[in-house]
């Protein structure tokens, strides 16, 4: 892989950690600012009411891939980049500076939700526009290998936030961080947001986009995405699985850990930190692996393995006693949730000619991530509230279950050259084919 496609990964990826590590550091700080926009009650119910402000972001999210989808299919990659950090930004430092519940009643919970929104909005953008960056600025062969950065990059922003949690557990006290400590990330992502839109000002433009001879008014239009409805739908079924795999095992666990379990905060965060350590060491590895194999291997044996794992894996995690047994099980799903993490970016992006890859990934998508990705912590409290905990359990192997069946019955996208892939009509459906 040459040098100019290593720095189109690094900027993409740099820009990416910081979106994440604004995105998920409201759930891993969730348990410190609870209590200060909502009133004193029980810790669950604290806790559900910031889930369901995390879950509404989420919903927002299929408006911004709708908006910033278009954007990168009509004014470039790179545009998109650039304003999605933008938004990024705006909601950390409304965060960082929202009054609480004894300030401004329910008005620090109003700028809350507001600060989510606009993250959402980003989101729902920059995991496309990500995505299509990536896979489009890669060497063709490898395109699994470098799309499988978009996670390392995600990943890479939660474990600085479980990091930056960490110090700030060993550094300050109790009070200090639930009165205001819990500000001091948001401080820090937005600064952050600010360094990468400098660098994304001076981001090069993706060969595969830049030519691009597709009519200008097609790109990016709902009319455009609907000739290839079929895989669309594709989009929202293979996530559907993954993405309540993902958030199970990444933003709740510590909730998890530490609600349910009976561990101490500071050694759930550890747990987690350590876990999404090796998980971002494997992306690679399985992007490669994908290269060589094909996609759907990697799909199949994570839809398997999360259907079959995921109720002992879970239940045995309900009565860790310790750090090391509870790291043994997180890894062990991890392992299993790489093999659509590591290539899920690739497979949307390799459904979809170029005038339409930034939508087609970021509108399915963002409505799966709305429907079960967002709300997978807000169940899972819904179940344990209800005093079914492990309904949630089921419900997360069910979700693998349905998108089992997609990956058995879809094709392999490695091989597809992304410059030529066109939409034909057939029967007045959309299928797709490269140009002869």
């Amino acid at each position: 892989m040459g040098r100019q496609h290593w720095k189109k990964i690094w900027v993409g990826s740099a820009g990416n950690m910081v979106e994440w590590f604004d995105w998920f550091v409201y759930a891993s700080f969730a348990t410190y600012f609870a209590g200060a926009f909502f009133p004193s009650g029980n810790p669950t119910a604290q806790l559900m009411n910031t889930a369901g402000i995390f879950a509404v972001g989420f919903f927002m999210r299929p408006v911004g891939g709708w908006l910033l989808g278009r954007v990168g299919d009509r004014k470039g990659r790179k545009a998109a980049l650039t304003l999605t950090v933008s938004l990024m930004s705006a909601s950390a430092v409304l965060i960082a500076v929202a009054p609480t519940y004894a300030v401004a009643g329910y008005g620090g919970a109003l700028v809350l939700l507001v600060a989510r929104l606009l993250q959402g909005l980003s989101v729902g953008g920059e995991y496309a526009a990500s995505a299509t960056y990536l896979t489009e600025a890669s060497d063709p062969a490898r395109r699994g290998f470098a799309s499988s950065f978009q996670y390392v990059s995600m990943t890479a922003g939660q474990i600085v936030g479980l990091g930056l949690q960490i110090v700030l557990q060993r550094t300050m006290s109790d009070d200090a961080l639930h009165s205001y400590g819990w500000r001091i990330p948001f401080v820090v992502g937005a600064l952050g947001a600010a360094v990468v839109f400098y660098l994304r000002r001076s981001m090069l433009e993706t060969e595969v986009y830049a030519e691009d001879t597709s009519h200008a008014e097609e790109r990016g239009t709902l009319r455009a995405l609907w000739r290839h409805r079929r895989e669309a739908f594709l989009v929202v079924a293979l996530t559907m699985g993954g993405t309540v795999a993902y958030y199970t095992y990444t933003t709740y666990l510590t909730k998890y850990l530490s609600n349910s379990a009976g561990l101490s905060k500071e050694t759930a965060t550890l747990v987690s930190f350590t876990a999404l350590i090796v998980f971002a060491a494997l992306q690679p590895l399985a992007g490669a692996l994908s290269d060589r194999i094909g996609r759907r291997p990697l799909l199949i044996t994570f839809a398997v393995g999360c259907t079959v794992l995921t109720v002992p894996v879970m239940t045995l995690l309900r009565h860790v006693d310790g750090y090391w047994p509870a790291l043994g099980l997180a890894l062990l799903a991890l392992v299993v949730v790489t093999g659509y993490t590591s290539i899920n970016a690739c497979v949307k992006a390799e459904l979809f000619p170029t005038g339409v890859r930034a939508l087609g990934v970021a509108l399915p998508y963002a409505v799966a991530n709305a429907l079960f990705g967002g709300t997978a912590e807000y169940v899972a409290l819904w179940f344990k509230k209800g005093g079914i905990e492990s309904g949630f359990y089921w419900y997360v192997a069910a979700c693998a279950a349905v998108s089992l069946v997609v990956y058995v019955t879809m094709r392999e996208t490695k091989d597809l050259d992304l410059a030529r892939v066109r939409a034909t009509e057939e029967d007045g459906e959309s299928s797709l084919t490269t140009a002869s």
